[in-house]
């Protein structure tokens, strides 16, 4: 089930608010803890709430701070996303959506109102702010103006967008339609639309498209001369007072607004007098313009009368005037509760509201992105902290990889060096290495050194090592840090930096060994690419496995994807797909393929299959029609380390995906091995797997 939806638009003035509040009221049927969450917003916190927001906490009388309801505020977020930051705006929405995810049963997620320049940017970054927090959405789309084929081709054309980026749509809702059009735009989505996508159509409605007298007052910024009690007045017509009172009369509407020049008392006191009689319409109130007051009689007249309609005056002239009040939009506030009441009686009564909430009981997402993965690996080694030795304090990427991780508190660090030389370094680069997290260790003078000298001794003596070449190779860096790891002095190891993957490597094979039924030590590279988090193995160790040994890292592979909640779809990659071809290397996948199903018949798994048959879903149906894992593949095992590591820097270089790893696989105790061309964000994230995987066992 989801504890999250989103609730998006393209345009402004979309009715968004309708959906949001009869949303927010059916879920408090079901659930006791309902959050709203509005990542980016359009008004200055510090002048004004949010319109949206502040309507659904007061009506509801939800108990959360206005501030942790929104991350940004719309300059904030285009001027992040016009210096091409978006992954810094997801990451922070990401951050305070999860504090919402985990303090409330349920939260309603509403996308920004379009109401100012940037709507092209800010439609992607709503686009990719759903994608990234992994909910279903809600589309709203607007029928005001537009015709019938308008209609039906915005909402087709905001579901394919949306759909393209593989977000899924629960709700297509089409909202402010002609009534007359109503009918036909519900037979015309419903035939184009998918049968899984709920659809609501819902006519325009006068009573909550006309504004208020509060509204045209704040909308206009004029100055209120009479009638503060009328301000709740909806305003359903207006007309211009510029003509002959017998003519002015027939002229007057239910809740008309009159707009004339201050100077026409003839006028003023007409509408007032109409106002009070039972054969005209109701007044909603009286804007004055030109700048000036009515006559003093007319004042005086004024402010002897009771319950007189809101009397607002403007300096600009009539037809300026007239213009500006056309143009106010209404907004639901809280000062509206009728609205508010007919909104979420309007929403029951055109949305399957049953069916809407089956679909987010059943709904289970699919895939994670590579911000949510990152977001993830951080909570998952907060939640036990861990031990890492860094054996390369001499470089200095690891530094400023160290002060990063101190610095978020994620573990804690042994960082292996010289420390007079570790300091100057440190002091060099700007960076922090707090005390109270972190040590750092010359191996040869360190306090363990003996300790360490006599057990590699004890486990390699056997293997024709003495004391003399025990305290030699212990002097080295990677000995002496994976004997940290072996000892229990450490939880795991990253190291690679400055070291070659054999170097890095040779001592955990020699005396941490592999974990009891494993045979063959493999890897892992966690591929965050634009939209999805795939996993690619064996990249950096194995040259040439057999068959047994490919079936063995492809189920290991699986094993450390669902390690990191990634539903394991393993593609065992060859030059063929299915049986269309022949010759060794495709046999050989084609065997451990079968191994794979005969030892494990609990994972989904194809192969041989090509790359693009895997990952394309339209090439995927054509070649494996039928495959659970054709086209949706999220392990990709490749038949070598040729064809492996060659692909995956080819895919990293060519579309910027973020490389994580590699990670080894089988090891009783982790050890990491980074790349020599390995960046700062490399080495934090390949220290955080590690404490994770010290975490699992």
């Amino acid at each position: 089930m989801t504890k999250a939806v989103f609730i998006a638009t393209a345009e402004p003035y979309s009715g968004k608010s309708l959906v949001a509040l009869g949303l927010v009221n059916m879920l408090l049927g079901q659930a006791r803890r309902v959050g709203y969450f509005k990542p980016i917003i359009d008004y200055d916190p510090a002048q004004e709430p949010d319109p949206h927001i502040d309507t659904v906490a007061r009506y509801f009388k939800l108990p959360f701070a206005y501030a942790d309801t929104y991350a940004y505020t719309r300059p904030q977020a285009l001027q992040l996303l016009e210096a091409d930051a978006q992954g810094e705006l997801i990451d922070v929405v990401i951050h305070k959506f999860k504090q919402w995810e985990e303090a409330y049963d349920f939260t309603v997620v509403e996308g920004s109102d379009f109401l100012g320049p940037g709507t092209a940017i800010e439609f992607d970054a709503n686009v990719s702010i759903a994608k990234n927090l992994g909910v279903p959405v809600i589309l709203v789309v607007s029928g005001e103006g537009k015709s019938t084929a308008q209609v039906v081709s915005s909402v087709l054309t905001l579901l394919r967008t949306f759909e393209a980026r593989e977000v899924p749509v629960l709700l297509a809702v089409a909202n402010r339609v002609a009534p007359e059009q109503a009918a036909d735009v519900q037979t015309l989505l419903r035939a184009q639309l998918p049968e899984e996508v709920l659809l609501a159509v819902i006519p325009e409605d006068p009573q909550l498209r006309h504004p208020t007298m509060r509204e045209i007052h704040a909308g206009l910024g004029s100055k209120l001369l009479f009638g503060e009690a009328g301000l709740g007045n909806q305003v359903d017509n207006y007309v211009i007072g510029a003509m002959q009172v017998p003519n002015f009369l027939n002229y007057l509407k239910e809740n008309v607004l009159i707009v004339t020049p201050a100077d026409r008392g003839d006028i003023i006191v007409c509408a007032l007098q109409a106002n009070q009689s039972a054969s005209y319409p109701r007044v909603a109130g009286i804007v004055l313009t030109a700048g000036a007051e009515p006559d003093e009689p007319i004042m005086r007249l004024l402010e002897g009368l009771p319950n007189v309609v809101p009397i607002l005056t403007m300096p600009t002239g009539t037809f300026e005037t007239t213009t500006r009040v056309g143009a106010i939009k209404s907004r639901i506030t809280p000062d509206t509760p009728k609205k508010i009441q007919l909104a979420i009686s309007t929403f029951a009564r055109y949305v399957e509201v049953k069916a809407l909430e089956e679909k987010l009981i059943s709904f289970q997402p699919e895939g994670i992105t590579p911000h949510m993965f990152q977001y993830r690996l951080l909570q998952w080694a907060r939640r036990q902290r861990r031990h890492i030795v860094l054996p390369e304090g001499n470089d200095d990427r690891v530094l400023r990889a160290a002060a990063l991780l101190l610095h978020q508190d994620v573990v804690d660090l042994t960082i292996l060096g010289n420390p007079a030389d570790v300091a100057a370094s440190a002091k060099r680069l700007g960076v922090q290495l707090p005390a109270g997290h972190v040590r750092v260790i010359d191996p040869v003078n360190s306090e363990y050194y003996a300790d360490y000298v006599e057990t590699f001794y004890q486990l390699r003596k056997d293997k024709g090592v003495n004391h003399d070449m025990a305290r030699d190779l212990l002097r080295d860096v990677s000995y002496f840090g994976s004997m940290m790891v072996y000892k229990g002095h450490a939880d795991g190891m990253v190291s690679g930096a400055v070291h070659t993957t054999q170097h890095t490597i040779r001592p955990a094979l020699q005396f941490i060994k592999t974990k009891p039924g494993v045979s063959v030590v493999s890897s892992v590279f966690f591929m965050c690419l634009p939209d999805r988090v795939a996993v690619f193995g064996d990249c950096a160790v194995n040259p040439n496995p057999t068959a047994e040994q490919l079936a063995e890292i492809a189920i290991s592979s699986a094993e450390s994807s669902l390690a990191f909640g990634i539903e394991p779809r393993i593609a065992m990659l060859s030059y063929s797909s299915g049986t269309s071809g022949a010759g060794a290397d495709v046999e050989k996948v084609r065997l451990a393929t079968e191994l794979v199903r005969q030892r494990r018949p609990d994972l989904k798994v194809e192969g041989p299959i090509q790359y693009d048959a895997a990952v394309d879903p339209l090439v995927g149906r054509q070649k494996l029609p039928g495959s659970e894992v054709a086209g949706q593949a999220s392990v990709l095992i490749f038949p070598d380390l040729n064809t492996g590591n060659n692909t995956y820097k080819a895919v990293q270089r060519e579309t910027g995906a973020l490389a994580i790893g590699p990670v080894l696989q089988g090891l009783n105790k982790p050890v990491n091995d980074l790349s020599r061309g390995c960046t700062v964000d490399d080495v934090f994230n390949t220290v955080v797997i590690t404490a994770i995987q010290s975490q699992l066992g």
